[in-house]
């Protein structure tokens, strides 16, 4: 192989490259999924039919909850109350997800529940 083939080589390869990359930054939503909620993830309650996410970022508490088999439709619920305080509480008939829903705690304790269908979750006092 001569060198004019290998440049071409690197060119074609290079070429791919760049293409590649253009097309993660042009659709980031295929590749992953957005969080549902601001600020780190820090803890995951899993149960049966799914699982809840909970997010804290400067003294606010975000939680979602995921159903195992999406797609369908269903009842879920997430729930999230800040000692006390009033839940903060999303429920209904969804496909994906049910939430996100939001709280301040500061430095309290939280107690996040969730359901998928006939599976559900309670967390206690958490985060405390």
């Amino acid at each position: 192989m001569g060198s004019s083939a290998i440049r071409r080589h690197l060119a074609t390869g290079l070429a791919v490259l760049t293409a590649a990359g253009l097309l993660a930054v042009a659709a980031p939503g295929d590749a992953h999924a957005a969080a549902p909620c601001p600020g780190r993830k820090v803890r995951t309650l899993p149960f049966a039919t799914g699982s809840v996410e909970v997010y804290k970022r400067g003294g606010y508490v975000c939680a979602v909850t995921v159903a195992k088999k999406q797609g369908t439709q269903r009842r879920m619920s997430v729930s999230v109350r800040a000692r006390g305080g009033r839940p903060v509480v999303d429920q209904g008939r969804f496909k994906y997800h049910a939430g996100p829903v939001t709280v301040h705690a500061g430095r309290r304790c939280v107690w996040v529940k969730g359901s998928v269908a006939t599976g559900s979750v309670s967390s206690g006092w958490i985060l405390c």
